[in-house]
């Protein structure tokens, strides 16, 4: 199992930045993908950023430029940088890894969620 934990959301005005901090526990070892979702009520939960352990990045097309995601993993952390912060980005926020693992011969796959941490971009 694995267990993610956010924090760094809140109440921030438009212009404005956040940074998200998310730390991995439990068995970490075969965690090759961390990355940012972000869910609004009513709409389906959609990628923020996503890194893997091999040094790919995306982002999603509404952030770049604005928005940096960073990892660590031997420490199994991600981090998103937000900033020129805009009401469209109010969103819960959640954290997201993918474990890979298992013998060869029937590799498995799972996804871990955090609890998400809210950010909202109001005046």
């Amino acid at each position: 199992q694995v267990q993610l934990v956010e924090s760094g959301g809140g109440l921030v005005q438009p212009g404005g930045s956040l940074r998200l901090s998310c730390e991995a526990s439990g068995r970490i070892r075969g965690i090759d993908t961390l990355g940012w979702y972000r869910q609004t009520p009513g709409k389906q939960r959609e990628l923020v950023a996503r890194s893997t352990s091999a040094g790919d990045i995306t982002y999603a097309d509404s952030v770049k430029g604005r928005f940096t995601i960073t990892s660590d993993y031997t420490k199994k952390t991600v981090f998103l940088q937000m900033n020129s912060l805009n009401s469209a980005d109010t969103a819960v926020y959640y954290c997201h890894a993918i474990w890979r693992g298992g013998p060869v011969e029937r590799p498995m796959q799972y996804d871990y969620w955090g609890q998400g941490t809210q950010v909202t971009v109001s005046s």
